[in-house]
């Protein structure tokens, strides 16, 4: 029992030591609060901007954003990904466009894209699906060409027509791979987010951050900062690991450590 207590508590470790080095190095050298505050001031900047109700509001804006743009990532990412994958001429002809737009990051559009769509919802959409879009659709076509053809010729040897293939070869093996990308497209696309709020929005937690800045309230935006990547590991513990066990380990595509 206590092992398995120590077991959970584990992945903390690293947030208290960061914790303790924080509390240790403020308490010895005492920086200013505009450089470094202190946990108590982070802690209580915090409850200031809960109470005030801005808080709510700014991770309100900052989930609509994301929902919708990544929404509209994933989709056209697997669309256009199970494309790809399932005609092996369309992905080696896209490939190298994929390659070079993957590589631009979402926030050198920024300027561009405020020309365009000025600031607002429209923004912060087209830059996130521009940062999940890439990654999920070369997920999908790598996943989808990685399935065994020899699995697809026993369906079909067995009577099964190209929907058939599809929907119990295909799309159970591709799902690893596809979850990979929904996986690292929402955290890529939180980080987006983030820094087209910075300049492109006027709520949200980048704005939140952004205003911090302009008065020197480190404190705000060491408090923005540790939210920012709290909600990020509570999306990727609570919504996409209990996707991933549901399907991919439920259908045996992934071995567990129990398993093991």
């Amino acid at each position: 029992m206590i092992g398995r207590l120590v077991w959970r508590l584990l992945p903390a470790a690293p947030a208290l030591v960061v914790l303790a080095a924080w509390f240790v190095y403020w308490t010895i050298v005492q920086p200013p609060p505009s450089v470094i505050p202190s946990i108590p001031d982070v802690v209580r900047t915090g409850i200031e901007l809960a109470i005030g109700g801005r808080l709510l509001g700014d991770i309100v804006s900052s989930m609509g954003r994301l929902l919708g743009g990544v929404a509209v990532g994933v989709a056209t990412g697997l669309i256009a990904g199970f494309i790809a994958g399932l005609c092996r001429p369309i992905a080696t002809f896209l490939n190298p466009l994929v390659v070079f737009f993957n590589a631009i990051s979402g926030i050198v559009w920024l300027p561009l894209v405020i020309g365009w769509l000025g600031i607002g919802h429209a923004l912060a959409t087209f830059l996130i699906w521009n940062t999940v879009f890439f990654i999920v659709f070369q997920n999908t076509v790598l996943g989808i060409q990685l399935v065994p053809e020899v699995l697809e010729h026993g369906v079909r040897a067995l009577g099964g027509g190209r929907w058939e293939t599809i929907r119990s070869v295909t799309l159970p093996g591709a799902l690893p791979y596809i979850l990979s990308g929904v996986r690292s497209g929402l955290g890529f696309g939180w980080r987006a987010l983030i820094a087209a709020e910075l300049v492109g929005a006027t709520t949200g937690l980048g704005q939140l951050i952004f205003s911090g800045s302009e008065y020197h309230r480190a404190d705000i935006i060491i408090f923005g900062a540790l939210l920012i990547g709290a909600i990020a590991m509570v999306m990727d513990r609570w919504l996409l690991a209990p996707i991933e066990r549901r399907t991919v380990v439920r259908w045996g595509l992934v071995a567990t450590s129990r398993g093991r």
